[in-house]
């Protein structure tokens, strides 16, 4: 981990003059006479203040004398080291098929080690999945018409990946690459859940849920049904966290709260609470239980987190780390040759050969270029199933959802089509802004990826309207969509694995000289993380056989 500044000790005493490479004089040994013609040097002043008292005084002392500053134009920042380091260098030459994350962190370590890489990118750019549009850029997809992003100065749509989990990889190689985050909001009380035709803010979806599940559980341990499983003064003890968790009354009903929030919010007055929930089976039918416990599970617990400016400043730093003249786009692999010595890669451009491959394409993609890896490995890359997925990105004058719904990041969730609406979580109080109006999977995903742009936005619209109302519609300025099943040389958002069996197992192995990494291989399958971990594994596997060799 990080090399820490604090508990290192106290600094050797500076010197007045300074000579590189010559260590600190010694003091003289107390009781040792002094030569008449001895002189008191400001160095030796020094050290015997530092002696006498401590480093902070010899510190004083030589501002005092003119040989320290007195402050400081910058904050110190301890030195940190990676959390990930390749021991030893190696010397070889590897072929990397792909810039996305995972081939991006590939050679990033490599190189760190001393490796001499190339990277084989079929897109025109570096980034795969991890995909910010800007205003400028130009978006094409397979069968379809391509789409020119109109997004005014600053404003940036994440199409790809949109959020960190704290325990992740990706938010270390932030760290390490010296890009700067910001808060996620993944969980928002102000934002909406809507079920069964019926809106309502998450706040109160939480309340009146929790609220009557407390109620049922407090009643049936009060009742004694529970007599058989807890003891006496666990019982007391749970009625009293039933009554805080549910806010229940005196009698352990649920009659409602001001957790659920309000009409108009105590200010001079107490404000207007909600009208009162509805009963058991009505909170029920609602169907609210996924759209509540969304953020429960480890990866999306609060908080999370993303980099300032756009998610693609992973990919842009890690690209500098790079090197560009390391990364050839427009590169499409078309033969995979497995040599006694080494690997051919065959790509439009030209043929590359190096002592060794890792390969980080899509496996459904990476199954169909022509290789010598053998039946298993064909059978094998071609089990992942692709899933479609599709965002958009609405862009609007003016930031309504803050100045009339109150809502400041955070994501309202939906069982429509839709799924869910993402709010931004920066540029507060803005003149403009971008929401995501819609984040689906398979189906849905496929419906709107066979859509034209116009007819994405147009449906994304009409369906918001049934949350957010005619204000929806009002001040859009511009809109980009992407649908990842169509994106070229790419072709699904991510992966699902039937099972994680032998040929999940076996791909996480070398075929000869190629080595696979990709999120598809890990357990974190659609995050970067995945991707960067899988990288990591690749390229340790690969500099320690370089190591043993003879």
């Amino acid at each position: 981990m990080a090399d820490s500044a604090e508990g290192a000790g106290p600094a050797p005493a500076p010197e007045a003059e300074s000579a590189e490479g010559a260590g600190p004089a010694a003091a003289p040994k107390a009781g040792s006479p002094k030569g008449a013609g001895s002189a008191l040097t400001r160095r030796g002043l020094l050290i015997g203040i530092g002696a006498a008292g401590g480093a902070g005084a010899m510190y004083a002392a030589m501002g005092a004398l003119g040989l320290a500053p007195s402050d400081q134009d910058k904050q110190f920042t301890a030195p940190r080291r990676g959390d990930f380091t390749l021991r030893g260098k190696g010397s070889a030459k590897v072929v990397i098929l792909g810039a996305g994350v995972a081939g991006l962190t590939a050679a990033y370590e490599l190189g760190k080690a001393g490796y001499d890489c190339t990277l084989l990118e079929a897109r025109q750019q570096a980034g795969g999945r991890n995909l910010t549009l800007r205003g400028g850029d130009r978006l094409t997809e397979l069968n379809g018409p391509a789409q020119d992003v109109r997004f005014g100065q600053g404003v940036y749509f994440n199409a790809g990946p949109g959020r960190i989990a704290p325990w992740m990889v990706a938010l270390d190689y932030c760290r390490e690459l010296g890009i700067p985050i910001e808060t996620f909001v993944n969980n928002n009380a102000a934002a909406y859940v809507h079920t069964n035709g019926r809106t309502v803010r998450a706040r109160t979806a939480r309340a009146d849920m929790y609220g009557y599940v407390a109620e049922l559980l407090a009643k049936a341990t009060d009742l004694g049904a529970l007599d058989k499983v807890i003891t006496g003064e666990d019982r007391d003890r749970l009625l009293e966290f039933l009554r805080r968790f549910g806010d229940l009354g005196p009698k352990l009903e649920y009659e409602g709260s001001e957790r659920r929030g309000f009409t108009r919010y105590p200010a001079l007055d107490g404000g207007a609470a909600l009208p009162a929930p509805g009963t058991l089976h009505q909170v029920l039918a609602a169907g609210t239980g996924r759209a509540i416990t969304n953020d429960f599970g480890y990866e999306q617990a609060t908080p999370m987190f993303q980099p300032v400016g756009g998610m693609d400043a992973i990919v842009t730093k890690l690209q500098e780390a790079v090197g560009a003249d390391r990364i050839r786009t427009g590169a499409k692999v078309t033969k995979i040759t497995n040599l006694a010595d080494g690997v051919e890669v065959a790509y439009t451009g030209g043929v590359v050969k190096a002592d060794y491959c890792i390969a980080t394409l899509p496996p459904h993609l990476l199954a169909r270029i022509p290789h010598n890896l053998g039946a298993q490995v064909t059978a094998a890359l071609a089990t992942p199933v692709p899933v479609a997925a599709g965002k958009i990105g609405l862009e609007y004058g003016t930031r309504w959802w803050e100045l009339e719904d109150r809502i400041y990041g955070g994501v309202t969730e939906t069982d429509l089509d839709i799924t869910h609406i993402w709010y931004p979580s920066h540029d507060y109080h803005a003149e403009r802004g971008l929401l995501v109006g819609y984040y689906n999977t398979g189906s849905a995903a496929e419906l709107y990826g066979a859509l034209t742009p116009e007819d994405r936005r147009h449906r994304a619209l009409t369906q918001g309207k049934k949350i957010h109302g005619e204000k929806y519609r009002r001040d859009l300025l511009s809109s980009a969509s992407i649908a990842w099943e169509r994106q070229e040389h790419i072709q699904g958002a991510w992966v699902r694995w039937p099972s994680f069996d032998s040929s999940f197992t076996l791909l996480q192995r070398p075929a000869g000289r190629v080595y696979f990494a990709g999120d598809w291989l890990t357990h974190l399958i659609a995050w970067q993380a995945g991707a960067m971990e899988s990288a990591r594994g690749a390229v340790t596997g690969l500099h320690q056989r370089v190591l043993q060799s003879p």
